[in-house]
């Protein structure tokens, strides 16, 4: 296809630079289909969809999201619709969607993974946590992803459970001598998940124990700890509760000094809101 070749070339691009960027693609919306829902750890649950659309899937970074599109309040489904290269969401009434990470995207197998945190009170949580196998969904998107170079002398990971499934992607696809650390706060060892790092890679697990999601100060206090030895480069990469991400950012900013193009950090989550997501 035209459109993967050029998005294709324009990631290649990218990745033979210095700096990270992001890449639009064309925003597709596919109807798919439930084929798997599969436990990953005590926090996760990871659904398979599959379907003839999962071909005209865009993927090619492991930072990618998609909004799954659920009824409204009153159990009508509306969809957006297809406009150009892009879709267009309307307002009256806008679509209900949630946004999610890609976990794995395969053409050869036409599957595509979503990993959901299962907490109470979310709309895709709840869904995730009752629907089977044979059961319809459409997702818009990606609209695009953060391509990041191999050159960096170091990457830099830090992010809670909600950023897990995209660092576990990164991770496993980094080449095997990429070095760096890569910081992961869940409530204990049994929301920890089987990862693929390169040896180069320091991953340690932060256990925030009986404190709230969104409450604590322990990846900024774990990514204060990073010391960069003068003249490497480093990118940096922090995603979860936009509170805890303040200190976080603030760090990676003036104290490493890496600036938005050798960096992102986003908010995927804020207490008390629906549907937030801000990035640095």
């Amino acid at each position: 296809m035209k459109d993967r070749s050029a998005c294709a070339e324009n990631v290649a691009e990218v990745l033979a630079g210095d700096h990270g960027a992001k890449v639009p693609y064309p925003i597709g919306l596919q109807e798919v289909e439930v084929l798997r829902v599969v436990p990953v750890g005590a926090a996760l649950l990871r659904i398979t969809f599959g379907g003839p659309d999962i071909a005209q899937f865009h993927s090619y970074v492991p930072d990618e999201h998609v909004r799954l599109i659920f009824p409204g309040e009153d159990g009508v489904l509306r969809l957006p619709r297809r406009a150009g290269m892009g879709l267009e969401w309307g307002s009256d009434p806008r679509p209900v969607s949630r946004e999610y990470s890609v976990r794995r995207h395969s053409v050869e197998d036409g599957e595509l993974d979503i990993d959901f945190v299962i907490h109470p009170g979310g709309l895709a949580s709840e869904w995730a946590g009752s629907v089977t196998p044979g059961t319809t969904m459409y997702i818009a998107g990606p609209p695009g992803g953060v391509v990041i170079p191999d050159s960096y002398d170091d990457y830099l990971l830090a992010g809670d459970i909600t950023a897990l499934p995209a660092m576990a992607r990164w991770l496993e696809r980094m080449p095997r001598d990429t070095t760096g650390w890569a910081f992961i706060e869940v409530a204990g060892p049994e929301e920890e998940i089987p990862l693929d790092p390169p040896a180069g890679v320091t991953v340690r697990w932060l256990h925030r124990g009986e404190l709230e999601p969104g409450t604590s100060d322990f990846l900024e206090r774990a990514v204060r700890e990073v010391e960069v030895p003068a003249g490497r480069r480093v990118y940096a990469w922090a995603a979860g509760e936009a509170g805890c991400l303040r200190g976080v950012r603030k760090f990676i900013r003036k104290d490493l000094g890496i600036g938005p193009e050798d960096s992102l950090i986003a908010g995927y989550w804020k207490r008390g809101v629906t549907d937030f997501d801000q990035e640095d």
